[in-house]
């Protein structure tokens, strides 16, 4: 049986940073935990510590899928590079310290090193998907690193992602937009652990084509307060709807590779 080792109040609190680059004798411990190590959190989330080796320059977003070694050695999931039977899980985005306005989550890029990073496994997290139908009957891999995809049959020669489950094709709801601004506030119809989530993509009326979310703003109990967009709204609007799509939110229950579709 695991024991927590940690208990985080919000997806993406600390102690969720990456740790590194660990270089040998730089002065920076690593790896501060025991890879393996679980910790738990608020609805029935579960991170494993695993260990990360980049050969380039890479970004990390939330919901971006990965792959795990028996070693706890993580890798960005691919349909040509997964392994069935390994186990696998998101990144639930990079934590920075507390603040008053919340749990910040988001992006981070990293350049080359070795790193040490929490992997969500269990409970709901934000999920990379590249196709997601109305029916959203299975998970599999995709060619492009880190995105699953959830059609309504499988495509062969993807990997079968097991013990997954995708709230919706999509999220919908409303707010305010300025024109010649960047931010939507007066959200309604949402809540921080169902989404939406940093990277996914919004239309709407005054919004621009292949906008996307990129920052969430919370009060400090976690209620989403406002969202931060790639690109300026073109027209003042109340009670806009808006639909995300490409991160949606996601159940896991220790998901691993079950087979070759």
């Amino acid at each position: 049986m695991s024991v927590a080792s940690i208990q985080s109040d919000r997806l993406g609190a600390n102690p969720f940073v990456v740790e590194g680059p660990i270089v040998s004798g730089s002065g920076i411990p690593g790896p501060n935990f025991a890879l393996g190590a679980i910790a738990g959190g608020d609805r029935e989330s579960e991170w494993v510590y695993c260990q990360l080796v980049l050969a380039s320059p890479t970004t990390l977003q939330p919901g971006q899928w990965f792959q795990w070694t028996r070693d706890y050695v993580a890798s960005l999931l691919t349909t040509a590079a997964a392994v069935v039977g390994q186990r696998c899980g998101v990144f639930s985005g990079a934590a920075q310290p507390p603040t008053l306005t919340g749990g910040p989550v988001g992006a981070i890029t990293l350049a080359a090193g070795t790193y040490y990073i929490w992997l969500q496994r269990n409970g709901q997290a934000p999920s990379q998907v590249a196709t997601a139908t109305a029916a959203l009957v299975v998970a599999e891999t995709t060619t492009t690193a880190g995105q699953a995809s959830a059609p309504a049959s499988a495509t062969a020669t993807t990997k079968a992602i097991a013990n997954v489950n995708f709230a919706a094709a999509n999220q919908t709801f409303t707010a305010t937009t300025v024109n010649g601004s960047n931010l939507l506030t007066g959200l309604a119809g949402l809540s921080a652990g169902s989404g939406p989530f940093i990277g996914a993509a919004v239309s709407g009326t005054g919004i621009a084509g292949g906008t996307t979310i990129s920052g969430i703003a919370y009060s400090p109990n976690g209620v989403v307060q406002s969202i931060t967009l790639s690109a300026n709204a073109t027209a003042n609007g109340t009670g806009i709807t808006i639909t995300a799509t490409g991160v949606l939110e996601a159940t896991l229950m220790r998901p691993f590779l079950s087979k070759v579709n």
